[in-house]
């Protein structure tokens, strides 16, 4: 695994990357980041249509995190509803299950922004070391995008 950080905008790297960032289950995308990757990829949208009773689904199976892919954007599952915050608990199973989907899948490189530290609450360097611990097994490079 590579890391690195770097100062840009994130969807720069559209179609070079696959672009990482954390969503509420409801799907409301309606503040942050998760705003612009509605606007920009009418992700609310795609959401809702790959992914119909996702929230009754989320609850009932009693997950914390989740990582669910439309095309070339991966969207973390880290809470239950867009007023929630999300618990580094919530974090590293979601960023467990995108792990194992790139060892599955052996997906291209990631881009992503300060998941979760934004207007979610978490601190990033605990959040950087975690990312850097899930991932330190496999062969992908991320790169970390701060504006």
């Amino acid at each position: 695994m590579t890391y690195r950080e770097v100062q840009g905008d994130l969807f720069d790297f559209y179609g070079k990357a696959f672009l990482v960032h954390c969503v509420s289950a409801d799907f409301a995308l309606g503040k942050g980041i998760a705003k612009q990757f509605d606007q920009n990829c009418q992700m609310k949208k795609r959401l809702r249509q790959e992914y119909p009773d996702y929230l009754a689904r989320y609850r009932a199976s009693g997950m914390k995190g989740d990582a669910l892919w439309i095309d070339s954007v991966v969207n973390l599952v880290t809470k239950e509803r867009y007023y929630q915050k999300p618990t580094y608990q919530s974090l590293q199973e979601a960023l467990e299950k995108l792990a194992d989907q790139y060892r599955v899948d052996e997906a291209a490189d990631l881009a992503m922004p300060l998941i979760a530290c934004g207007l979610d609450g978490l601190e990033w360097d605990k959040v950087s070391a975690m990312i850097q611990d899930v991932f330190r097994d496999t062969v992908c490079n991320i790169t970390v995008v701060e504006r």
